[in-house]
């Protein structure tokens, strides 16, 4: 990477197919059980989906994948290079991700995460997401329950 830190520009924009090598290779680094290509192909089909990626200078360094129905969304998945972690970007896409949202008309959005996963549940916390629910044994690879979180967008978004 060339360039100061102090210059490095983090934007955020909807995916293109021509992203999708990058977006499978942080897929595959950051979950047990990784989507396969086909499904990010499918969900970029569907105008109720919203598919963004993360760049500093070029570079693709996360993702996030959502879909609606009526007024609610689904926050499906938000993935971040493991060796660019803790920089903000994940925080970044997240709320890309509920302005998109917001813009939608999206009332209420929900996730499910890693019981374990407390980095990701701390991010989401901070930005307003509250738990509503645990799904059991949702998750394989290791075999682990999800916590569901529930987002009132509006809001966040006033």
């Amino acid at each position: 990477m060339g360039g100061s830190p102090g210059k490095a520009r983090l934007t955020v924009r909807p995916m293109r197919l021509g992203d999708l090598d990058e977006v499978m290779l942080i897929e595959r680094r950051s979950f047990s059980a990784p989507w396969e290509e086909s499904t990010f192909r499918g969900l970029m089909r569907r105008p109720s989906a919203a598919l963004l990626v993360a760049e500093i200078d070029d570079e693709l360094t996360g993702y996030s994948v959502m879909w609606f129905v009526a007024d609610e969304g689904e926050l499906g998945n938000v993935a971040v290079l493991p060796e660019r972690r803790g920089e903000g970007i994940g925080r970044t896409l997240l709320r890309e991700s509920i302005a998109v949202a917001a813009s939608r008309g999206t009332r209420s959005l929900y996730l499910e995460v890693r019981e374990s996963n407390e980095v990701a549940r701390g991010l989401y916390e901070k930005v307003g997401f509250n738990v509503v629910g645990v799904r059991k044994q949702y998750y394989t690879e290791p075999v682990e329950d999800a916590t569901v979180m529930k987002l009132e967008v509006q809001a966040v978004v006033r």
